[in-house]
Parts: structure tokens; sequence; C-alpha cells
């Protein structure tokens, strides 16, 4: 959503001279100002102003960044700041967003005009991570404060912040700590200056005081607003993914073209199938590509009823559904097996209304190339010219028609346009198959498929196969192949450790991955331990990143010792105790995960190519767009287009998409919201203030301590 400036510098003149206004009050013939509905990014290359515009950009905020360094950005001076639109002052930036309170030089001419464009048209500016002092409104952090790490630090966000711009929280702000021994918070915690106009919107206790410290607070000082923000942060740490919503609310006063919501939909794949177990001392999983043709005896997890009833009673308890993705031939293969007998089907459609369902095909079969498994890893069959043999057009199209049709004879609500292939196969998957079937894509519109799952982890960015659009969901390092939590440490041993201590030795060919274990797991308590609480961060910081991606695990994690739910509790009761219930999860089916993330990109698109425009004079918001792509927007509650009510509430405002035909989408902001104007107070240019020190930034904020891999 950026435009990043690297022009030459526009003619520089003085900001009142270029509008015709004067520092002091306003006067009755300035008509109201317009105030662009785009942000200004001033950046250093630093972590804390990246993740502010890496905010911006998954919201879909328009905002601008100029490098501070590059040798060839634009001068900061009025006429960059500002002009003249149909005889009508224009801002061209809503709000400011700074490295810290002064990145320039001491007497800068380019501060001078931010803070003139500032008190011009009440523009706030952001102080992404400053040091505490009288500059800012507050007391030194040598001496009364603090000034070091706070890893682990459990800050709280103050009455004032909670009535303002970060109502949407329960209250408290846990930082990470995810590696004792890589320093990956550091913050400078202060009391307001004596005098100051400083509100404390979120602190932490001083290390051996009994008073609390500032980490975000507002400065009020000089017709100027500043937020300022005393710990550095990346955009992946939990404290900066639980502020950001309120960062920008505060920024622009809830008027902001993009949103943020927290989302989260579970897929369980294999349903009425059975899924292979991991064999503990094969260190392969019997029945599936892993093992050696005829090795070890397959030992299958399958659900029974006890666990439908047990995964309705905690959707119920959690207000959350599960999608089921289902594969009808492992019930009728049951009931051969069973003189006719599949009680966990029968439970499961009777119980059918409870799910989402999804067509995960009839079998589970292989859909990309043929597989040649008389070899460990597998690898693709080919013909005698040595082209690969590819599973045919009428192969895939039978496996996603007679699972349809099963599931229709079964009742299931279905959505007939979306697809599950067994372990997304069909596409491709490396090294074995670079490419995708070509013969999926016509198996695809056969079957009128328009939504087609893909792994995030070899798949991430939407794409077109046939008919169909991926919507790439993030595997659950909870294995399909693992019934009991003693399995799944075993196998999580096996891959994550050396070959000297029996493992895989993956991490000693790639020292890359993030899970790497310095011992094994202790197969008892190694998984609520260890791999519990790191896929609950994991999944939880997916949740708070604006993401809609869907999350997969296997029927067989809801089976025997229900080793999913720890992490899906984990994540559902940790967002709880974080959020107001202003502010809840959204558990979106695949169909309408697919066309957020479709519409995200059409209007990202617009934007970058310069062809969406919004502004606000007074009351009233402009936004125009091209026709067929749908406008997103913030606004406060309240908020009008015409005389029906704007988009729908969360977290306190109101966001959503608004279909337009081309022409502009205007909306009237309730009368409580104050307009952006210049400020009528004379009160006349402070002293020019002293850059800012340098500020401490730990190493794992600069390089973020990995929550661990995808698998």
């Amino acid at each position: 959503m950026k435009r990043t400036i690297r022009t030459t510098a526009l003619a520089v003149g003085a900001l009142t001279a270029s509008l015709g206004l004067s520092a002091g009050p306003a006067h009755a013939d300035v008509p109201a100002p317009r105030v662009d509905l785009r942000v200004l990014v001033v950046s250093d290359g630093g972590p804390a102003t990246d993740a502010i515009a890496a905010e911006l950009e998954t919201a879909g905020t328009p905002y601008t960044e100029v490098d501070l360094q590059d040798a060839g950005r634009p001068v900061i001076d009025a006429g960059f700041l500002a002009d003249t639109v149909d005889g009508r002052p224009r801002a061209k930036y809503q709000a400011v967003v700074l490295p810290n309170d002064n990145p320039f030089p001491a007497n800068s001419a380019e501060m001078t005009a931010l803070a003139s464009y500032e008190r011009t048209y009440a523009i706030p500016q952001v102080d992404a991570y400053t040091y505490a002092r009288p500059e800012v409104g507050l007391q030194y952090a040598v001496g009364a404060g603090y000034a070091g790490s706070v890893d682990g630090v459990s800050a709280e966000v103050t009455p004032a912040g909670l009535a303002g711009p970060f109502g949407y929280l329960e209250g408290a702000v846990p930082f990470e700590d995810n590696s004792p021994t890589v320093g990956e918070s550091y913050a400078y915690l202060s009391t307001p200056a004596p005098g100051a106009d400083f509100v404390p919107y979120v602190q932490a206790a001083i290390p051996g005081r009994a008073t609390k410290g500032a980490l975000v607070g507002e400065y009020r000082h000089d017709g100027r607003r500043e937020l300022v923000v005393t710990f550095v942060y990346n955009q992946h740490q939990q404290q900066f993914r639980l502020l950001a919503r309120g960062i920008v609310e505060w920024m622009t006063g809830g008027v902001h073209l993009g949103a943020d919501r927290n989302y989260f939909a579970v897929h369980v794949d294999d349903v009425f199938a059975a899924d292979d177990r991991w064999d503990t001392r094969l260190n392969c999983t019997p029945g599936d590509v892993d093992c050696p043709p005829g090795e070890g005896t397959p030992n299958p997890i399958r659900m029974v009823p006890a666990d439908v009833d047990h995964a309705t009673a905690w959707q119920d308890s959690r207000n959350f559904t599960l999608d089921m993705a289902y594969n009808g031939s492992g019930s009728v293969d049951h009931r051969q097996d069973n003189n006719g007998a599949d009680p966990l089907a029968d439970k499961l459609i009777a119980d059918r209304d409870d799910f989402r369902w999804i067509n995960h095909t009839y079998t589970h079969a292989f859909l990309g190339c043929r597989q040649d498994v008389s070899v460990v890893p597998w690898k693709c069959a080919t013909n005698p010219d040595g082209s690969t043999q590819w599973v045919s057009r009428n192969e895939i199209s039978d496996e996603i028609a007679t699972n349809r049709v099963w599931g229709e004879s079964a009742g299931l609500p279905l959505d007939d346009d979306e697809l599950v292939t067994g372990e997304h196969s069909g596409l491709k998957v490396t090294p074995q198959q670079p490419g995708d079937n070509p013969n999926l894509g016509l198996a695809l519109a056969d079957n009128g498929i328009a939504w087609l799952a893909s792994d995030n982890s070899r798949d991430p960015v939407q794409r077109q196969v046939g008919s169909a659009t991926t919507v790439s969901r993030y595997p659950m390092n909870v294995f399909y192949n693992a019934g009991r939590a003693a399995e799944q440490v075993d196998e999580y041993n096996w891959i994550y450790t050396s070959r000297a201590q029996g493992g895989s030795g993956i991490c000693e060919d790639n020292p890359a991955t993030s899970t790497c274990l310095p011992a094994p797991l202790d197969t008892e308590a190694g998984y609520a331990g260890h791999i519990v609480p790191l896929e609950t961060r994991i999944a939880l910081g997916h949740v708070l990143s604006n993401d809609p991606k869907p999350h997969f695990i296997h029927q067989s994690n809801l089976a025997e010792d229900r080793i999913a739910y720890p992490v899906l509790d984990g994540v559902l009761g940790g967002y709880d105790a974080l959020f107001d219930e202003s502010t809840p999860v959204v558990n979106l089916r695949m169909e309408d995960i697919g066309v957020e993330m479709q519409r995200r990109a059409s209007w990202r698109g617009a934007v970058d190519a310069g062809q969406v425009t919004a502004y606000r004079v007074g009351d009233t918001v402009t936004v125009q767009a091209p026709g067929g792509v749908a406008v997103t927007a913030t606004m406060p509650a309240g908020t009008l287009r015409g005389n029906a009510g704007f988009g729908d509430a969360y977290a306190g405002a109101l966001s959503g998409w608004t279909a337009t035909a081309g022409g502009p989408l205007t909306l009237t902001l309730p009368s409580t919201v104050t307009a952006p104007g210049p400020v009528t107070e004379p009160g006349g240019p402070a002293a020019a203030a002293s850059t800012a020190p340098r500020t401490r930034v730990p190493a794992g904020v600069s390089d973020p301590v990995p929550y661990g891999a995808e698998r």
C-alpha cells in the first residue's frame, strides 16, 4: 500500500505562505481543509517504523514511505506536505510516523516544516521508538526510571488507554520471551515530566520501585499531539501485534482506509477415513510412503462417536466451528469390513449441522504425478520417453464428483465449489513435482470448483488453477500420524534432533530449521511442556496478524488422546484473555476466506497503481476507486452511507468491504468526531527540539526470535 518517494525534492516554500494561512487562529474566509487519507512514514530502516508500515500494508491503508537512508529521497518541506486543490487547502497526509521524536539534525528545516504542518492541520505524529526525555513529555529514564530488557514483562493498558485507542483490549499486554539467551525487547520506562501534558496509555512496573513507567502515551504540546512509544519491537512480536490496531486508530482518529480483524479457522482433514500411525521403532509410518514397501504393519487411527460428542461440546464452549474435510470412502470401506456398521459416520451425519463440511475427494488419492513408492523418498513415475506420468483428468474428476454425491446423499451441508485434495495433491510439490498436474485445472472446471486449498508452507500466494483460486492453509505441527501424545513427541524428536541423538538430521542439513531441539523431549512431558506452547504461539501469531488463512489438522488429532485440543484451547483461551468482547475471533469458512484474500489483492493493486483517492472534509469522507474494486475502510461508530449504516461493528469501530460502481463513495461521520483543521489557539512554533538520542535495539528485534517451522 505504500508509495515510496525517490524523486527529486519539490520546490521549497513556507507552509503558511503556500496556503495563504497564518499560523494563528483560523479565518472565516478560509475553507475547511481537505485531508487525504494517506499516512506518511519516515523510516530510518529500523524495525519499529517497518512494523508500522507492515501493519498499514496488511490492512490496506495507503501510505507513503520516505527512507532517510536514501540519498535520492525528497526533502520534506511545505510543498511536499500540503498544497491547494480547487481553492481548498489540502493536507496530503492524515498522520506522520517518525522513527523517533526528531530523527533530523538539530535545527532541521524538515522537522520545522513537519511541526508547522502538524499544528496547521491538527495532524498527529507517532514516535515509533524514542528515548524517554523531557522533549517527549517524560522524565529521563536514568535515575527515576528504568532502561533495559523487558523480555517477559507483563505490561497493562491504563484506564485512559482502554477509554481511548486501545479499548479493544482486555488490559494485559504480555511481552514475548521466546529465548533465554537472546534479548528480544528493550524499553525506557519513565513517568511524565513535571508540568507536561502527558497521558500514559500502556505502562509497566519500574523495577525496584513502586511506580509504573509509560511504554506508550500521548504528549500534547505546542499545538501538536504525539504518540510516544518507548519500547522497540518488530512486526511479528506479540506486544506490537496487540497494540498495532490502536496505534493506527490513534493516528488516524479512527477514520482510515483499510481494516484489521483477527481470524482463525481450523480444517480437520480425513474425516470418515483413518490415518496411518507413526511407528516409534521404525521411525516411519507403515502404510504411507515414508516407510519402505512391506515394512511394518499399518495401525490406523480413526475417531469414534465419543470424539464427535467431544468436538461438538468443545465447539459450543468456544463459540467456534470446525471445518470437516471428508473422504466418503472411509465410511464405505469401514461398513464393508464391519457388516455394514459405522457408528462414527452415523454420529457425524446425525450431528452434521454442527460443523462445516468440505469435499476432500472420495478416497484421498494422490492426484499429481503417479507415485513410484518403491523408493524412499518417492519419485514421479515416468513414461519410456522420460515424460512424467500424470493422474488423468477423468480420475481427478471422479474423485471430486463421487465424494460430492456421497456427501449430498448423507445430507452434509456442502458448498460445492470448495475442494481440498488429498495432501494438496495435483498442485506442485517439490522436489518431486515442481509443477501442477496439467489435468488438475481441467478437472476442477469440470466440477465447478472455485476454491482450492493449498499448503501455505510450499504454495503461499493465492493463484488461479483452472476455474479455482487457491486458499493457502497453515499446517499445524500436530502430526497427522499421531493419536497419542507420546507418538507425537517421538516423531517430533526424530525429526528435530541430530543423528547422534537418534534423529533425522534435518537440522544438520538445514540449520535454518527453527524447531531444532538441543536434546530430545521427554516422552511424557514434552508435548504439554514444549510442543503445545510453541504451536499455540505460532497459531496465535497468525490470528493477531490480520491473516485470514485457515489452519489444518487431521481427524486423528481429535481421536484417542485428542492432542489437537490443548493447542486450540491455547489459541482461543489466550485470545480471550487478551481481547475485549467487542473484538471476537472471526471464524470464516473456506470460500469466504478466499473472497477476502481476493478482495485484498484487488484493492492492493488499485492502491499501488494510484487508482484510489480518499479524503476528508469536515464530517464527510469521499473515496474514489475503480469499478469492480470493493473499498475497505474503518470508520467510527455512527458513520453513515447515505441514510444507511456503514460496515460492521468490530473492535469498537465500523469496518468492512463496500462495493462501488466506479463512482465516489461518500460517508458521513458522526458529529462526535472532531474534524481536522487549523489549530484555533495561537500557540506559535516551539523551539527546535534536539535530535533524539540513539536508542538500543536488541538482536531479537532486528532478527526476530523464530516461533518455529511449519510442517
